[in-house]
């Protein structure tokens, strides 16, 4: 009797997992739907700057532009905070100049007066970095010292992010009406789930260049790009250059060690 409740017991075991995998292989030969971030999304697009590549270095006059982009615009809601403002040294402000900008700057420094625990604030000095950001509206604005790296092409995604906002189209609403954008937020292809808390920051002619190039939102975009790549990586050139001299030295020390090996085993027979 035990022996015959064993084997109804192991039959009924293997049915179940005969028919679990049944359903498995059923389903994984339908075609499953599409969703609307797998047919709306898409991916940014390619950006050309000074800096990319082995021998990139930074155009100067770029970054200094997209500087004025995140003063004038990003500043508002994102912060930078891995990045001092004597740090603007680097890309062409002088000393004179970046004194003004930190004492100019509209969030200041904070104090905290450690006998009686009261906080302050006081101008920004060169030598502090710049303040963080507490955005009270809806979302959480990611800090950008280093948003280039932290997202994967990161220069063509901030270009193209911030020049991708528009409306779904009457055929995408009706495809997809799950996807609506909800009320507060925004239509854009190249953010990864469509609909972007942010509204569009850019527009025509908001930015006025102080080298008087023509102020468009591509141009905008394209220059905050350059800067936020510098940001994330100032020492870029300079890094450039040591791995050129390294590889050098590398090329011409193999040279010199298999000269060597050549003259001192060239009677010897391997």
């Amino acid at each position: 009797m035990v022996r015959l409740i064993s084997f109804l017991i192991g039959l009924g075991f293997i049915a179940a997992v005969s028919c679990a995998l049944f359903v498995s292989l059923t389903s994984l030969g339908g075609e499953s739907k599409e969703t609307a971030q797998e047919a709306l999304y898409k991916h940014p697009h390619e950006l050309e700057l000074a800096s990319n590549g082995l021998f990139g270095k930074f155009n100067m006059q770029q970054v200094q532009r997209g500087f004025q982009v995140y003063q004038q615009v990003c500043s508002n809601c994102h912060s930078l905070t891995h990045v001092a403002f004597r740090d603007l040294r680097k890309i062409g402000y002088s000393e004179a100049e970046v004194k003004k900008i930190a004492s100019d700057w509209q969030l200041k420094a904070q104090t905290l007066d450690t006998k009686t625990g009261d906080r302050g604030e006081r101008p920004n000095t060169p030598a502090d970095k710049f303040p963080t950001v507490y955005y009270p509206g809806q979302g959480n604005p990611p800090d950008l010292s280093l948003i280039t790296k932290a997202r994967h092409d990161g220069p063509a995604y901030v270009r193209s992010l911030l020049t991708g906002y528009r409306d779904m189209t009457a055929a995408e609403m009706k495809r997809f009406p799950e996807a609506k954008t909800p009320d507060g937020a925004y239509f854009n292809p190249y953010f990864p789930n469509l609909n972007i808390a942010m509204p569009p920051p850019l527009s025509e002619g908001a930015v006025t260049y102080a080298d008087g190039t023509k102020s468009t939102v591509d141009q905008n975009a394209q220059d905050v790009a350059a800067f936020l790549v510098w940001a994330a990586e100032p020492e870029l050139a300079e890094r450039h250059s040591i791995g050129l001299m390294v590889m050098g030295f590398l090329l011409v020390a193999t040279a010199l060690a298999y000269g060597a090996y050549r003259n001192i085993w060239r009677d010897m027979k391997h």
